[in-house]
């Protein structure tokens, strides 16, 4: 069966669209340390192989295709739009990209990509002036940029699920949340007493219902 008669093998579409996200992410994180590099390149690695089963070869319908024929015998496994898997095994027959994983996981993503834009600007102008960034989302969470990247991969897992994304994911944020802690002894050991302060009073990941009071 040749994969791009049935909508896969398209490695130019792998390119451009990883490129796009990759690029977008770039626009509002904008990285300078090697810990920022290192956290974009995680997030390119995961949104490479994202597009790369999404458009190129669906290596995931390729191992689980005669479970998913056996289970599903009325859904065509290789043509494109079986591949938003969770929209076919739970039976939405319709165009997926209107099915309710698909909108929840915009949701996500638009939403990751909210929070990176609104936490860059706070935390490079804190950064600028040699201070604590900690109003806007930074009042809410220590750790904004990475709970994005978290928000956006969390989205294209129910938009496209595979399973090397799958795997890579609880890595993925095992490794943001160790990255975000040494960055906390880094301004803990900057700023001493006020990020002390600051950690007791903000969550990590997790916003409070109630806003943290100013002092």
């Amino acid at each position: 069966m040749n994969p791009t008669e049935n909508g896969y093998g398209l490695w130019s579409l792998v390119i451009i669209n990883s490129a796009f996200f990759i690029l977008f992410a770039f626009s509002f994180f904008k990285p300078k340390s090697q810990r920022d590099w290192r956290s974009l390149g995680l997030y390119s690695a995961f949104i490479v192989a994202l597009f790369t089963e999404m458009y190129g070869f669906p290596l995931t319908i390729y191992l689980l295709s005669g479970w998913l024929q056996s289970h599903y015998p009325e859904v065509n496994w290789w043509s494109h739009d079986a591949g938003h898997l969770l929209e076919m095994m739970f039976g939405w027959r319709a165009n997926p990209h209107f099915g309710p994983f698909h909108i929840l996981s915009m949701a996500f993503i638009v939403g990751g990509f909210w929070l990176l834009s609104a936490a860059w600007p706070i935390l490079y102008r804190a950064a600028q002036r040699n201070e604590l960034a900690t109003s806007g989302p930074y009042a809410r969470i220590r750790h904004p940029q990475y709970v994005a990247f978290v928000l956006v991969m969390f989205g294209f897992l129910l938009q496209w699920a595979t399973i090397i994304t799958l795997l890579m994911f609880p890595i993925l944020v095992w490794i943001y949340v160790r990255l975000a802690y040494t960055e906390e002894q880094d301004a803990e050991t900057k700023f001493g007493v006020d990020y002390a302060r600051y950690r007791a009073t903000t969550p990590a990941f997790w916003p409070a219902l109630a806003r943290r009071q100013e002092k």
